[in-house]
């Protein structure tokens, strides 16, 4: 299983180049509009993920259902690494900074690929080496390949406990305030 995952990390690395880009600065006009940024705020900050939507089935109140978990290194358009994504959702750049972000909407661009998001800042930190993510008023999710959740139905009593990785690229781009 190990390898598989690398073998499909290292085809999402090889296609990123490839992937749709989301400039920071960039027009907003292909955002739909429920994942539009709120005025006052620029994007300062755009990096393309390639990771694994790592999905565990787990019992509930209602029987069973697939959660999953985000983990993904973010590159910046250099090729180089700036930062992180795992559960929280939560992002921490190379400087150690750290933002935890909190869903307030999203649209399905693509049936085929995760759902493009635009979510707030629920908690900033500042890291030991630097604030590069300290100031993020909201993160959108966008330019989204594969993640899906394996099948519902493939989530019962007889695979309770199976996790499932699920390789996908994406383009994170951070907000700040541009006010005082």
């Amino acid at each position: 299983m190990l390898s598989l995952r690398l073998i499909l990390i290292a085809a999402a690395v090889a296609a990123l180049p490839f992937a749709q880009a989301a400039e920071a600065g960039s027009s907003e006009s292909d955002v739909p509009g429920d994942i539009r940024v709120e005025a006052g705020n620029k994007a300062f900050l755009t990096g393309h993920a390639v990771g694994v939507q790592a999905y565990s089935c787990n019992a509930t109140a209602g029987g069973y259902a697939w959660v999953g978990t985000p983990s993904a290194d973010l590159y910046g358009d250099n090729g180089k690494l700036i930062a992180t994504h795992f559960g929280g959702p939560s992002w921490q750049a190379t400087d150690g900074s750290r933002v935890v972000g909190q869903r307030m909407a999203g649209v399905t661009v693509d049936r085929t690929a995760l759902p493009w998001l635009l979510l707030s800042a629920a908690s900033r930190y500042a890291g030991e080496d630097g604030d590069r993510l300290a100031h993020t008023t909201f993160i959108q999710r966008l330019a989204t390949t594969g993640g899906l959740p394996p099948a519902a139905g493939d989530c019962n009593a007889s695979t309770a406990g199976t996790r499932v990785e699920v390789p996908y690229t994406a383009d994170y781009v951070f907000w700040k305030g541009t006010g005082a």
